[in-house]
């Protein structure tokens, strides 16, 4: 078996990897690194030249696992594209808003090869699905060979699998982006013990230690104690949230919070676009799939608010009245609502800026909570500088599992090897120490991106 990560650098963005098994080739996603622009925002498709795939295996819907699916399938017009019944309704909601991004960054920035795809490309997608029902097998044949694909439940967001391939008595386990504990609106990942051959495993927090004492219960306290505080004090709170998955979780949070009184009902609260217009496909995935908890209800029940129809804000103008926001993008990337909205609050001591999942370094989210209190922070994208007065916290919600409850799952699954994928530089780094440690037997592969490794 050959493995080659075609992401174009050794960290988070535009997850890609190729499989050569027998005479199968296999994509596990495509996706699109949301921290670049134009075609370094790709994988390196072009090393799938004279390449013919055969299957397409897609973990999830966020941007940085489907967002080139478009431009690969125009070059790969003949493969299959495998993914959960769930991932099969949410791909085109999240496709059509990467395209609409796109076509205002053509305008913006002036790139011009923006869209990268057409909506037509999008809706093509229909004919190459093969949708994998969770816990089913399936056998795929060519030339002779034979291969077996399963999808599992991942936890992270509603569709996210994890992914195992058997050729012969060989098993190959794609961890995807993987979350073992509930969520408000998930139930958690729940790996199979069975020993398998190779594991393939995100490294995404492998920088973040996380406190012995600490779970989500107590971060979900925390987080309802701070935005109490900033509230009492008349300010305001930004929530930045992933469009799939966080926000939908934090709002039911704050839906529990006002039933049972912790949240005034005459506080308003807002949230952007894309994810409320995801409420309704979840809510009608709930009803068919069990794994899915969320309901449009409890949001009908917090009365969310959009975000349009919010006070006007500007940098450094402080809104008139207290207010919850909940929007994208949870990194606060330059020109969306969480970067915007952040422009407004944070000169002003009264508001709250509270981060809930993961941020990559380089981005707009990971400097700020690197500056410290007084310091001044810019808006490069807005062309505003100010100092840093507001509350600046993070919250430990992440749809990510913790490294440790990685390394005691890997462990359990007791394979032969260990390819460490989707993290940065030094989160690989420690894994890499911490099975050396654990489980010195354990062949541990840190890939460089663009290489080909026999497995």
């Amino acid at each position: 078996m050959h493995f080659t990560d075609l992401g174009r650098r050794r960290e988070i963005g535009a997850h890609c990897v190729l499989i050569e098994i027998a005479s199968f080739h296999i994509l596990v996603d495509s996706g699109m690194d949301p921290g670049s622009l134009g075609m370094e925002a790709l994988p390196c498709l072009d090393r799938l030249e004279g390449i013919a795939l055969d299957l397409i295996l897609i973990t999830h819907c966020h941007l940085d696992h489907i967002g080139s699916l478009p431009v690969l399938m125009r070059r790969q017009p003949q493969a299959r594209i495998l993914l959960s019944p769930p991932s099969q309704s949410l791909i085109f909601p999240m496709l059509e808003n990467s395209w609409h991004v796109m076509r205002r960054q053509r305008e913006e920035l002036g790139i011009k090869i923006y869209p990268l795809y057409t909506k037509g490309e999008i809706q093509a997608l229909r004919e190459h699905f093969c949708p994998m029902p969770l816990g089913v097998t399936r056998i795929f044949q060519k030339q002779g060979d034979e291969i077996a694909v399963q999808f599992v439940a991942a936890g992270h967001i509603p569709g996210a699998a994890s992914v195992l391939l058997q050729h012969g008595r060989r098993k190959l386990f794609f961890s995807g982006d993987v979350l073992f504990r509930d969520q408000y609106i998930l139930k958690g990942a729940d790996w199979s013990k069975e020993p398998i051959d190779t594991l393939v495993m995100e490294t995404t927090r492998g920088n973040a230690q996380r406190p012995e004492d600490q779970t989500a219960k107590t971060e979900i306290a925390r987080l309802l104690e701070a935005i109490d505080e900033v509230l009492g004090q008349q300010g305001s709170v930004l929530i930045p949230s992933f469009a799939l998955g966080r926000m939908q979780e934090i709002l039911m949070i704050l839906q529990e919070a006002r039933r049972y009184g912790r949240i005034s009902k005459k506080i308003p609260i807002f949230a952007s676009g894309l994810g409320m217009s995801l409420v309704a496909p979840l809510d009608q995935l709930s009803e068919q799939h069990r794994e899915i908890f969320f309901k449009k209800q409890f949001i009908d029940e917090l009365r969310v608010q959009a975000l349009d129809s919010s006070p006007c804000l500007k940098p450094g103008r402080s809104p008139k009245h207290s207010s919850i926001f909940v929007v994208s993008s949870g990194m606060m990337t330059e020109n969306t609502p969480s970067y915007n909205i952040a422009a407004s609050l944070l000169a002003h001591p009264q508001h709250g800026i509270f981060f809930v999942g993961f941020c990559a370094d380089d981005t707009p989210a990971r400097k700020l909570l690197d500056t410290p209190k007084g310091e001044r922070f810019s808006f490069e994208g807005l062309r505003y500088k100010t100092a840093v007065r507001a509350r600046i916290e993070h919250f430990d919600l992440s749809g990510h599992a913790d490294r440790e409850e990685l390394v005691q799952a890997a462990l359990h699954m007791s394979p032969r090897a260990i390819v460490l994928n989707h993290g940065d530089g030094g989160a690989r780094q420690w894994f890499a120490d911490r099975f050396a440690e654990l489980a010195p037997k354990i062949r541990t592969l840190d890939p460089e991106a663009g290489v080909t490794y026999s497995l």
